[in-house]
């Protein structure tokens, strides 16, 4: 159910009829105190509260209002929804003038210690019942992938003295402790809980509402309500952040869409410019999704920001995944640290448009084997280097700019069309708009095969595809769920995937008019190599219901007429119980 509101002084009247017939609950606020108008009911009925928290109602995970749902406080265990959307409600309300950029690394630093504290507490309590002498052996926490904890790191020795003025020290003293005994954690905790900016008694609420979290869910499933509130706290500031959220996050509908589409069951998967690692989080929920195990893939990821990099190894290390992530200021292009891998799967979602990559230093470059990229752009320079670390049967998804679909500047369409004639793009998407915190621009997916003439995915074997290119247009798929961002629902994922598999293994695929066409290399040719789905599957089919359009425009203009007397009437009302709030 889509919910939206509508806030304005209460000395303003608005016209409702427009509200009234979407069913949209109306937020008037005034000097008398906050109305809650709910016009989905066949009477409007005005609730009157002294403050917003009070009307009936809760939020949804967008922070919107929805009536009848039931709060989740934010001691929940997990499991139901909304419950992060709560905590983070709570954890921002403790931020108060705190750049969100900042802050993000105090909240998610804590999460991380409660993770690992509570993984080692957990271990410990196994060791005590069935190997008593093993309580104080760091070897045997570390022969299941946990993390030694020294007492002063552990969370009910900090949850105790979260009151003291000290708490930001001892915090830092925590991180120290525990990269030094931890070396795969080293350079990667923030530290710098005790600068003066940071205010001890928020540092202490903070613990206290954090300690809330549980380890293990009700059904005993470890890792996943951290790991959720993880997930869901950097998509929360990723949007607070704007454009330099898009840095570091991408939306999980997107990385959703490539994952089921690539279906990465097993082997290895590569991210040139992993940002916080969530195209790895969800491989591998994907592979437990489908009875695999994980571990079933080989993670391997490069970052050029250190502080993102940061980010990515406490997001995998939250959920449990082993993975080698590398960093280096000079980036992927100039120091590429897997310069022998070859993976299996790549899912990449680089900077759009980078002007400045320093392409001048790598015009001879061994990766560019479709013509050298300019220096001016590097989008063809990622889709090349992919292309350099997939393995013979390897595939790819990237998400780049829909510039990269159709330019022809600097030698653009010259490399576009070797890559079509050279038979390494399997597949192109067009995404709807609104779907990045960092741009309202539409982009596109890129999917890359180096052998198109046979494969297996799973269990299914690979059709030979050569001298085709499936274009699926998904621009008008998609649901807004706040007035700026619009994301993929489960259907929407599952028709562009099951599409894709259709096409690819010979599974009843058909054309479908202004959705998805199978064309051929000479079809694209005809088009002068511009990929842009749009140009190849055509109008979509519009059922004739033959119905005059003169009866059409009256049966539409007395609807009109009733939708404005229902919006007056509605006004009528409003004016009625508002005078009776200040009165």
């Amino acid at each position: 159910m889509q919910f939206g509101v509508v806030i304005a002084e209460a000395e303003h009247f608005l016209s409702f009829s427009e509200i009234h017939r979407r069913r949209i609950p109306v937020l008037l606020r005034g000097p008398a105190g906050v109305c809650w108008l709910s016009p989905r009911q066949e009477r409007p009925s005005l609730h009157v509260a002294r403050d917003a928290n009070d009307l009936p109602g809760t939020r949804d995970q967008e922070g919107r209002l929805a009536r009848g749902s039931k709060k989740s406080g934010s001691g929940s265990k997990g499991g139901d929804l909304g419950f992060e959307a709560e905590l983070f409600k709570a954890a921002d309300k403790l931020r108060g003038n705190m750049e969100p950029s900042d802050y993000k690394h105090v909240v998610l630093g804590l999460i991380f210690l409660k993770h690992i504290s509570d993984g080692f507490m957990a271990k410990r309590a196994e060791l005590e019942r069935d190997y008593p002498e093993g309580v104080e052996d760091e070897d045997e926490y570390r022969a299941d992938n946990v993390f030694w904890v020294p007492k002063p790191a552990r969370w009910p020795h900090l949850q105790a003295n979260a009151k003291q003025a000290s708490i930001g020290k001892l915090i830092d003293e925590a991180m120290l402790e525990i990269e030094k005994l931890n070396p795969t954690l080293k350079g990667v905790l923030p530290k710098d809980y005790a600068r003066p900016a940071l205010n001890p008694v928020m540092l202490g609420e903070l613990i206290d509402l954090i300690s809330g979290i549980g380890f293990k869910s009700d059904d005993g499933q470890s890792r996943d309500v951290l790991g959720r509130v993880y997930e869901y706290f950097l998509g929360q500031f990723a949007g607070a952040e704007g454009k330099r959220g898009g840095e570091f996050y991408t939306p999980r509908s997107v990385v959703r869409t490539m994952v089921e589409m690539l279906q990465p069951y097993e082997g290895r998967v590569y991210d040139p410019c992993c940002g916080s690692g969530g195209m790895f989080v969800q491989s591998e929920k994907f592979v437990e999704s489908h009875g695999g195990r994980i571990g079933d893939i080989a993670i391997y990821g490069q970052e050029s920001n250190h502080t993102t990099w940061r980010l990515c190894m406490m997001n995998l290390a939250v959920r449990g995944i082993d993975a080698d992530i590398r960093w280096n200021s000079d980036g992927s292009f100039h120091r590429d640290e897997l310069p022998d891998l070859r993976a299996d799967y790549v899912l990449a979602n680089p900077p759009f448009n980078v002007s400045d990559w320093g392409g001048n230093r790598l015009r001879e470059d061994v990766r560019w084997k479709y013509g050298t990229p300019p220096a001016g752009n590097a989008n063809f320079a990622w889709l090349q280097h992919i292309l350099h670390h997939l393995a013979p049967t390897g595939t790819a998804g990237v998400v780049l700019a829909n510039g990269s679909m159709s330019s022809t500047q600097s030698g653009e369409g010259e490399i576009r069309q070797a890559m079509v004639e050279g038979d390494v793009i399997d597949c192109m998407i067009a995404m709807p708009g609104q779907l990045f915190y960092s741009t309202q621009i539409p982009v596109c997916l890129w999917f890359l095969a180096k052998d198109k003439s046979n494969g297996v995915a799973k269990d299914a074997k690979l059709r030979d595809r050569r001298g085709e290119i499936l274009f699926i247009d998904a621009r008008k798929l998609g649901h807004m769920v706040d007035r700026t961002r619009r994301e993929f629902s489960e259907d929407d994922i599952a028709k562009i995937a099951d599409t894709y598999h259709a096409w690819r293994e010979d599974k009843g695929y058909e054309d479908v008019p202004g959705f998805a066409y199978s064309a051929s290399h000479e079809e694209v040719a005809t088009h002068g190599y511009v990929l842009t789905p749009g140009r190849y599957v055509g109008a979509e089919d519009i059922e004739d219901d033959d119905v005059p359009f003169a009866e059409r425009f009256a049966t539409l203009r007395a609807t009109l007429e009733e939708q404005f007397e229902e919006g007056e009437r509605l006004t009528s009302v409003i004016r009625n119980r508002l005078a009776g709030v200040h009165s």
